[in-house]
């Protein structure tokens, strides 16, 4: 028989509790609502070691809380079981305050807290973090330069990062500003646009390193870079034609100082060739003029030996260098009224083709040419006295 099935007596297997009721009134309806919620608020409160209590409202409103109470409470315990552990990884590091007073630093791994009592502080020590600023800054020779900075830096003592400073990255920025503007209005505008900027940022480091020292951040600066610096852009033509001026002034100081270079030392070489070659002279000179000396002193020795033949010596050497340097004679004839013209170049190729060194004339030919000079002044000197002898008869 199915436990809604009308009849007399009420079916065990009803799950609405409806067994001690009579269906004489409903019939075929329903279980009440009321009762079905009443019957799972005694469950609970079942668990909970709750009785089922009376049968009257107080007592039913009274096992509802007590089980609200309990579910509340079981809830509680788990939530602040829950919050009791806590895990730190290799890069974090943890700052503990108990009732807000720092305890300790705790070291990556699993850790116990008191709930709602401590409070922990996860701090990345390892973490490299970047901070970047960019301002209109005065120069010392009063000129305007917009700036780009960029600071990489990492926490070095959690403690002071977390409970020090209460803002420590606004405070980076605020300190970066004020270093970034020290350094930069104490230089000239030109090193800032140019090659000045890795000096720049090296001093920018080294002041806010300092500010942050002093105002014990626990932060450590690790690069500090000035990505750009550029006149603003309101003077930026005017700027561009500046710096084409001064370039075109370095290319000319480069373009006179690599001429400089060229002809300063080719002069002084010159210079120096110059000197060189005089002092070959001076010594070619007083070489030579020892080199006659001796040579007449030694000379001077023979003559007094044998005159007559060092005499003929000394005058067929001289013909010779007189004969080597002209090639044209003029002889003027004793007790004649006509000169002479002597052709010796003629007369020299009559000789034979054999010559000394150097192609000059050996003794030999200078005998020869001596010999066919004379005979031809005497034979000149005989026409010219035949025709006088005629003439005067």
């Amino acid at each position: 028989m199915a436990w809604n099935e009308p009849g007399g007596k009420g079916n065990p297997n009803d799950p609405w509790g409806n067994n001690n009721r009579g269906n004489k009134n409903r019939g075929n309806q329903p279980p009440d609502l009321d009762d079905a919620l009443k019957q799972l608020m005694d469950k609970i409160n079942g668990l909970f070691g709750k009785g089922n209590g009376n049968n009257n409202n107080g007592g039913n409103s009274g096992s509802g809380a007590g089980g609200f109470f309990g579910i509340a409470a079981a809830i509680l315990v788990v939530m602040l079981a829950f919050n009791s552990f806590y895990t730190l990884d290799e890069q974090e590091r943890g700052v503990v305050l108990r009732l807000g007073k720092y305890l300790k630093t705790e070291s990556p791994g699993l850790h116990f807290k008191v709930p709602l009592v401590d409070q922990v502080i996860p701090v990345n020590t390892t973490k490299v973090r970047e901070a970047e600023i960019k301002e209109r800054m005065l120069t010392e020779d009063e000129n305007i330069v917009e700036v780009e900075l960029n600071a990489q830096y990492r926490v070095a003592d959690p403690i002071a990062f977390a409970l020090r400073v209460e803002l420590p990255e606004r405070t980076l920025l605020s300190a970066a500003e004020s270093a970034l503007r020290h350094e930069v209005g104490s230089a000239a505008m030109d090193p800032i646009l140019t090659t000045g900027r890795a000096v720049l940022a090296e001093k920018v480091q080294i002041r806010l390193q300092d500010y942050l020292d002093r105002y014990q951040t626990g932060m450590v600066l690790t690069n500090v870079n000035i990505k750009d610096a550029r006149p603003p852009a309101q003077v930026k033509a005017a700027f561009d034609d500046v710096q084409k001026a001064k370039q075109d002034k370095e290319r000319f100081i480069n373009e006179a100082e690599a001429y400089a270079n060229a002809v300063v030392p080719e002069a002084r070489g010159r210079a120096q060739r110059q000197l060189e070659e005089a002092s070959a002279y001076k010594d070619r000179i007083v070489a030579r003029a020892e080199g006659e000396a001796a040579r007449f002193n030694n000379l001077y020795s023979e003559y007094k030996k044998a005159p007559a033949v060092t005499r003929e010596r000394l005058y067929i050497e001289a013909m010779s260098d007189v004969y080597t340097n002209t090639s044209k004679v003029l002889v003027d004839v004793k007790g004649g009224n006509n000169m002479m013209y002597l052709p010796l170049d003629k007369l020299m190729q009559n000789l034979p083709a054999a010559k000394g060194e150097g192609g000059s004339l050996s003794t030999g030919d200078i005998s020869r040419l001596t010999d066919q000079v004379l005979n031809e002044v005497r034979t000149r000197q005989n026409s010219t006295g035949n025709t006088t002898r005629r003439e005067g008869r």
